[in-house]
């Protein structure tokens, strides 16, 4: 499946065909009704879109997995896609089961040349996987449900000067809300989420006791993140909702403690410790050493004698 080419769809308008829809009322920001959407046999196994999809689903039967934990679809379902991502579909979808709910479809032509245009990209949950959706209890469905009814009854009233600006007001209300309850999420799936923070200590701690540190440097946020099987993104935020702390950071803690371990306990120079801890300029670590600690790697050193 991996190999099959995406099937693209340039305007909202074609993606609504493609639905066996109607066309949308607006051409640049449509909400499609998902309870009239069907997944067919001979759908494309992977979609790509040139344009932003917000969507939430319920009865959404793909099989899915939230990190290592089977997820559950009691709730509403968020996902986040921006233009060119690509979407594959598992091989397990039931397509007889009707899901309900609705698709916030925004091409990029509707925010040209508005604030919003620069602030939706800094949203990084367009940028998770569709693994780590948006579980929304029924109290946020409703508060988001009904902005999508301000979208709609706006974009289909008389167009006028103010129309734009009131829907990319609503869009930014979601946005925001959306933030809010992936917040709330990270800190209510403790059981999950812990599970991911002790996998990720042992990762770290595995990588700093192999030749990997000295050989390929520090580990990367992409390559914990792959052995989690979760996007960096994702990890970043999880744990900095959790902890206080991105995934960077944990790693240069746990880097520090490694270096003053070696500083206290051998007679290395800082150089020689720098090379054992993947640096290739003891320049480098020295000054991340004295960031993190307020000392110098030798004034450190000194503080035992």
């Amino acid at each position: 499946m991996s190999n099959v080419q995406p099937t693209r769809f340039k305007t909202i308008t074609e993606f609504f065909r493609f639905r066996g829809m109607p066309a949308p009322e607006h051409p640049l920001v449509s909400i499609m009704d998902m309870s009239l959407v069907r997944h067919l046999p001979g759908d494309p196994p992977a979609v790509v879109k040139d344009f932003y999809s917000i969507a939430l689903k319920r009865n959404f039967n793909i099989r899915m997995k939230y990190g290592q934990q089977d997820v559950d679809f009691d709730n509403g379902v968020m996902f986040f896609m921006a233009p060119d991502q690509v979407l594959r579909f598992g091989t397990d979808v039931d397509t007889g089961v009707q899901q309900s709910g609705w698709m916030l479809l925004i091409h990029p032509d509707f925010l040209w040349n508005t604030p919003l245009a620069r602030r939706i990209k800094q949203y990084e949950y367009f940028n998770y996987h569709v693994t780590e959706a948006l579980f929304v209890s029924e109290r946020e469905e409703a508060t988001l449900n009904s902005i999508i009814e301000n979208i709609r009854h706006e974009y289909r009233a008389n167009i006028d000067q103010f129309s734009q600006d009131l829907i990319i007001a609503q869009i930014e209300l979601l946005l925001k809300y959306s933030e809010r309850f992936y917040h709330r999420q990270f800190l209510t799936r403790k059981n999950v989420n812990h599970k991911i923070l002790d996998r990720l200590e042992e990762i770290i701690n595995d990588y700093f006791n192999s030749e990997d540190l000295m050989q390929t440097g520090l580990p990367t946020v992409q390559h914990i993140a792959g052995k989690l099987n979760i996007s960096p993104n994702y990890l970043s935020n999880m744990l900095k909702a959790l902890t206080g702390q991105t995934t960077q950071q944990h790693i240069h803690n746990k880097l520090i403690e490694k270096a003053k371990e070696r500083l206290s306990v051998t007679d290395l120079s800082v150089s020689e410790i720098a090379y054992e801890l993947g640096f290739e300029h003891p320049q480098s670590f020295s000054k991340l050493f004295k960031t993190k600690t307020s000392y110098s790697p030798l004034e450190f050193r000194a503080s035992f004698n």
